[in-house]
């Protein structure tokens, strides 16, 4: 039994199975949802599946599980329902109807915690732009109207609705925005136009998989790391010198599954700095059980926005929390990638692969030289390129001398 304070919120998750994701791939989507919410700061009673091919154009899912949820939901007195995908309008407002509590989807969820995080005022301009993209469609779901903010005489035309208005209103909000955003964008362009030809190195990867921990280790920085989804929302640059070799590396926001596209278009200008990287640190959490698929969400983000071409190294990370099931001697079943051990994995594809990768602890701080040589190596090689009459004493001692917002 799970004892909630009075002031946490209370939460239901519920996701579908069918021939796209398993039982197995639902319940790791959950528990992904459910680490999304204890980020968001409520806390998960439950979490309901329903083997569904396709989801109920009304309701998401049917009304027999619906109603399964509704009468968990009025026993527990459960505050939230989230649904691990985006829901429709039409759906949002017949599940609400049937249910009367809080429902949100995952993309919801996602902007919330976006919003939480933000710190900078282009971070939260970027955020409240794609709140207000998902709101503008949902706007006939809305209980009670927006706060209106410009009207009086002749700002109302004849028989228009407050729906009509409220739309009108956010329509502005976005307008007024994307110009804000256009602004800082350009700021941010002259701001990268100055750092002149250094070698830039960013940091990608998945959510939480440590690119903080790994930006402080090398930088000798103070970048905010916590073991939460989107610790770290804020594009951190720092210039970085191994002995008299400076680059530019840069820690940015982590990728997710089914991230919203409301986010991917508000935050161009944030993974700018993805786009004009020359080497990217594909960092990966080696100890999660679905790190292969978190590969290829990165990969398949990557490409959306252009940067699928980069030299790319893979930094294994977690290596310290890195678990393997050992098979007896007299077991014949096949071999699973759960019998697969560390050794194997470094044997397999990933190290043998032509993109250079290296497995280490950032925590432990284990391999760590193994991965600065390998990330020297390859700012060496583009730095010799671009300045080719420049006589360095090239070492390994890595020093921060400046720090760049």
């Amino acid at each position: 039994m799970i004892e909630t304070s009075t002031n946490i919120e209370k939460v239901v998750l519920v996701g579908l199975i069918n021939s796209n994701q398993n039982e197995k791939k639902a319940m790791e989507y959950l528990d992904e949802l459910e680490f999304l919410t204890d980020t968001a700061g409520a806390v998960v009673l439950k979490k309901f599946t329903q083997k569904l091919e396709t989801k109920n154009s009304a309701t998401f899912v049917g009304s027999g599980k619906l109603q399964e949820i509704g009468e968990y939901i009025k026993m527990m007195e459960v505050d939230t329902v989230i649904f691990d995908d985006e829901l429709t309008p039409t759906q949002l407002r017949n599940i609400e109807r049937t249910l009367e509590c809080k429902v949100l989807d995952r993309t919801n969820l996602i902007l919330d915690i976006f919003a939480k995080r933000a710190q900078t005022a282009h971070a939260k301009t970027q955020v409240e732009l794609a709140q207000y993209q998902y709101l503008l469609p949902r706007l006939t779901r809305m209980w009670t109207h927006l706060e209106r903010q410009r009207g009086g005489i002749g700002m109302r035309g004849p028989g228009e609705t407050q729906i009509e208005t409220d739309r009108r209103i956010i329509l502005d909000k976005i307008a007024l925005l994307k110009e804000k955003l256009k602004k800082i964008d350009m700021q941010k362009s002259v701001q990268r136009k100055n750092r002149g030809k250094l070698v830039r190195v960013a940091l990608v990867g998945y959510t939480n998989v440590g690119k903080s921990t790994i930006m402080n280790l090398i930088s000798k920085s103070e970048v905010f790391a916590e073991n939460k989804l989107f610790a770290t929302l804020d594009t951190t640059v720092r210039k970085v010198v191994v002995a008299n070799l400076p680059f530019l590396l840069t820690d940015t926001v982590g990728f997710i599954r089914k991230l919203p596209h409301g986010l991917v278009e508000s935050f161009k200008s944030t993974l700018d700095e993805v786009r004009e990287a020359d080497i990217l640190l594909h960092v990966v959490d080696i100890s999660h059980p679905g790190f292969e698929e978190q590969i290829a969400t990165v990969q398949n983000t990557l490409q959306e926005i252009n940067a699928s071409d980069k030299t790319t190294i893979y930094v294994f990370n977690k290596i310290d929390a890195f678990t393997f099931v050992e098979k007896e001697e007299d077991d014949l079943s096949p071999r699973t990638k759960e019998n697969f051990s560390l050794e194997d994995w470094k044997n397999s594809w990933m190290g043998k692969h032509n993109t250079p990768s290296v497995f280490i602890s950032a925590k432990e701080k284990e391999n760590i030289e193994d991965f600065k040589n390998l990330v020297y190596d390859k700012v060496k090689e583009l730095h010799s390129q671009r300045f080719p009459y420049n006589d360095f004493l090239y070492s390994t001692d890595w020093e921060d001398i400046e720090d760049e917002e």
